[in-house]
Formats: C-alpha cells, sequence, structure tokens
C-alpha cells in the first residue's frame, strides 16, 4: 500500500498555504469522458457528512492516512477517472500529486449531517459552484434528498437548481444524486424501491433553468430496467455502504452498466474498503466492469 506522511503533509499546509490555489490553476486537466463515453470516479466526501462508518466500523474513515492511502492505490489503477470529494481530500490529493490529468468532481451540500436531527436540512456547506468555475474542477455534486414530510426538503431543492443554474452557465456538468426520503424512529431513511427512485430521477431532473449540463448518480436498485426508463440524463450508478458480498454486488453493477443512460461509477467504501482489504484488486473489478479493461 501506497505510504502517507500525514506531517509532511501538514507542514506543508501550515508553511505553504497558497501552494493550494497554485496548483489548481496548474492542474493538468482531461476531457470529462474519455474515448469510450464512460466514467469511472473514486468518492470520498463521506467524512464531512459524519458517514465515517464501513460494515460495522463506524469509524473506518476517520483515520486521514490510511484514507489517503487508500484513494492513491485507487488512483493509480489504470482506467480510474478521477475522483469526487470535498475542498479537504481533493486539496490533500492535490498537493500528493495525485489529481494530474483527473476528472475532479467537487461535493457541494454537506450540512445534513448523519445522524442529526437536521439532517434533512442539507445546505450547501462546501463547495460553492462559483469556486468549482474558478479552480477548475470539472464537476460540482449535490445530495438532493426529498423527505415529503419534512418541509427542509424545499430548501434543498431550491439550493440544488440555483447550483445547477450557475453551473450551467459555466459549462459545467452537475451530479445530482437523488433520493426519496423517510424518517423512521428519529433517522432518515433512503427508499430504495425502485418506484421511489423512479420519483426522484423525476424531481431532480426538472431542476434549475436547463438540464443540458445535468447528469444523475443513482443507486442500485431492484428492477433498474424500469428506473432507467424514467431519464434521458447521463446517468452514473453509486456503490452505497457496502453490505452484501463483493461478487453479489459486481454482479448488479455489471447488468445495471449494461442499460443504455448508465454511463459508469461512482464508488466510496465498497472499492476503498473492501472485505480482503485488496484496494488494487477491486478497482480492478470495476475498471473491467467500466471501460472492459
Amino acid at each position: 500500500m501506497t505510504q502517507v506522511d500525514l506531517g509532511a503533509l501538514s507542514e506543508l499546509r501550515a508553511r505553504e498555504p497558497g501552494r493550494v490555489a497554485q496548483l489548481w490553476q496548474q492542474r493538468e486537466r482531461r476531457d470529462l469522458l474519455g474515448r469510450d463515453g464512460r466514467l469511472l470516479l473514486v468518492a470520498a466526501d463521506h467524512p464531512a457528512r459524519n458517514a465515517l462508518g464501513v460494515r460495522g466500523d463506524d469509524l473506518a474513515m476517520a483515520d486521514r492516512a490510511d484514507l489517503l492511502r487508500r484513494l492513491l492505490d485507487a488512483l493509480a489503477v489504470p482506467g480510474v477517472d478521477g475522483v469526487l470529494g470535498t475542498p479537504d481530500v481533493l486539496e490533500d490529493l492535490l498537493l500528493l500529486g495525485a489529481l494530474e490529468g483527473r476528472v475532479v468532481a467537487g461535493s457541494m451540500n454537506r450540512g445534513g449531517l448523519q445522524g442529526g436531527a437536521f439532517e434533512l436540512d442539507d445546505r450547501f456547506t462546501a463547495y460553492t459552484p462559483e469556486a468549482i468555475g474558478a479552480l477548475g474542477l470539472d464537476a460540482g455534486k449535490t445530495l438532493t434528498r426529498v423527505c415529503l414530510d419534512d418541509p427542509s426538503s424545499v430548501a434543498t431543492l431550491q439550493a440544488t437548481a440555483e447550483a445547477v443554474n450557475s453551473l450551467a452557465q459555466q459549462r459545467i456538468t452537475t451530479i445530482i444524486e437523488p433520493f426519496m426520503t423517510a424518517w423512521d424512529d428519529g433517522r432518515a431513511v433512503n427508499l430504495l424501491d425502485p418506484e421511489s427512485v423512479i420519483r426522484s430521477v423525476g424531481i431532480a431532473s426538472g431542476l434549475g433553468t436547463t438540464s443540458a449540463f445535468t447528469w444523475l448518480k443513482l443507486p442500485v436498485v431492484p428492477d433498474m430496467e424500469r428506473v432507467l426508463t424514467a431519464t434521458s440524463l447521463p446517468t452514473l450508478l453509486l456503490g452505497g455502504d457496502p453490505t452484501a458480498e463483493p461478487e453479489q454486488t459486481y454482479a448488479l453493477w455489471r447488468k445495471a452498466l449494461a442499460l443504455p443512460v448508465a454511463r459508469g461509477l461512482v464508488i466510496g467504501r465498497a472499492l476503498l474498503y473492501p472485505p480482503d482489504g485488496d484496494v488494487t484488486a477491486a478497482v480492478r473489478t470495476a475498471v473491467e466492469m467500466v471501460h472492459g479493461e
């Protein structure tokens, strides 16, 4: 596994904070899609939403050096197109030289902390659309949960629409991750039946004054054939909290990726924290599914 000197990284941050802005401006960029029109992103925006757990380990993602090692190993696999993250994680990777020639998507709304009574008041507390444009990021991502029994959902919808508008004006892609959500004994629970996902697709697709630069990021649920007839927008599939056996999960991803509007995967914990600990092997499997390599 790649080694990360957290002390050296912290020293660089303390002594040369201006290095971050300089490196963003110098970063080698690429087109969002490769020649095959597919995309594989590794997601690492979980910690900023208090979502650190993996398979029963509530603090699995808390060790920053370990998380960065896993991300560096994943990004080193040929066929991985880029990464999705919050400013802190992306800037660590930038300082480590790992974002050159990569697709970089910035996570925007992280205010709805997992487990909070205010979880569905999902304010935009990380990247702004303006910062994404100024820094040269390639996309902005928003989590858009809609709870019909929670009035705060309408604020998230409005903020998402404004983000879509701002990014579209800059000709930058917005990746919307929508869910229909319900409160269950004080917990916000995403509804993962096909009908609920279909409803979330319709709501998310209509946000903003144009959908020309809008992509969707959807969970893999039963009857994906029917789910993905609900949109013409380019769609990436997400991994979610890994609980099933890897081979079972991979089979579901393969089937969904064969559908016409599916463009690729955005996977985080399932690839970064596989049960056997072999990040490289898990990522190579994802690369083969997305790019056939």
